[in-house]
């Protein structure tokens, strides 16, 4: 209830101070979307070129793009926090989150909470629709369970990739480009990963498991030629436990070595 009621509070003080300055609020939601319309273009564009991509379609491509979308849009409203080393290690911030009883990682994450991202997700899942219709899926009302369990499967894989990713400030005090470089690495996980060499099909599914945010997932829904793939799709909530457990131990470790930002 201490949590729910703290989450309560975020929002109402977020939604005060949108309310303050709505033209923000609605530029950043255009700019979310513009940004997610040239990854899809891209996508179209490339289908000018070819009739499939790795032996998938240009609607399935599309259909993944949405479900990738819809995962990412969560995870942006809840951990918008690429300014963490500079605000809460160089500043001191985190000095007074970790004189409150919550736990420091939810009261970080809320602090930098990003509502607008939630319109990708919107997003995606209209793409999603479209895309559905035009493949002709048949829909079962098992459907949107599995949606929403697979979707919180790829959201804890990336809270625990980029909550260890984070948690690096607390080892060094440099800065590092390691956080944009793996933004840039989790956009491979909404292509087929059959069109790339075996070395980087595995990094993308065992290691740094992206696939499982957007193609391995979306590919339970596709029909039986991707059974391949959407034989691991339910293994997605599994795999973001065990990739949440990790980058919550590595933040964990990583705060008890915290010694402020001194004088």
């Amino acid at each position: 209830m201490l949590y729910l009621s703290l989450f309560w509070e975020y929002m109402k003080n977020y939604a005060k101070t949108r309310l303050t300055y709505r033209a923000d609020f609605w530029i950043e939601v255009l700019s979310d979307l513009l940004f997610q319309g040239v990854n899809l273009i891209f996508i179209l564009i490339v289908f000018q070129q070819t009739e499939s991509l790795g032996g998938w379609s240009e609607a399935e491509v599309v259909f993944v793009y949405g479900f990738f979308m819809v995962p990412f849009g969560i995870f942006g409203t809840f951990f918008n926090l690429w300014n963490f080393s500079d605000r809460y290690i160089a500043k001191g911030e985190m000095d007074r989150v970790l004189t409150r009883p919550a736990h420091n990682l939810f009261q970080v994450t809320l602090e930098n909470i990003d509502p607008p991202s939630l319109f990708g997700s919107l997003v995606g899942i209209i793409i999603m629709i479209i895309s559905w219709t035009q493949l002709d899926l048949t829909f079962y009302w098992w459907d949107i369970p599995v949606m929403a369990l697979l979707t919180l499967g790829a959201v804890l894989i990336y809270m625990g990739l980029y909550t260890a990713l984070t948690a690096i400030s607390f080892y060094s005090d440099a800065p590092t480009g390691i956080l944009p470089l793996m933004y840039n690495i989790q956009n491979y996980g909404r292509y087929p990963v059959n069109i790339y060499n075996k070395i980087i099909r595995f990094v993308l599914t065992w290691v740094l498991p992206f696939a499982f945010v957007g193609i391995i997932p979306a590919s339970f829904f596709l029909d039986e030629k991707h059974d391949d793939m959407a034989s691991l799709a339910l293994y997605t909530p599994l795999v973001g436990l065990i990739v949440f457990a990790i980058g919550l131990t590595v933040w964990n470790h990583g705060v008890k070595r915290y010694r402020g930002a001194g004088s």
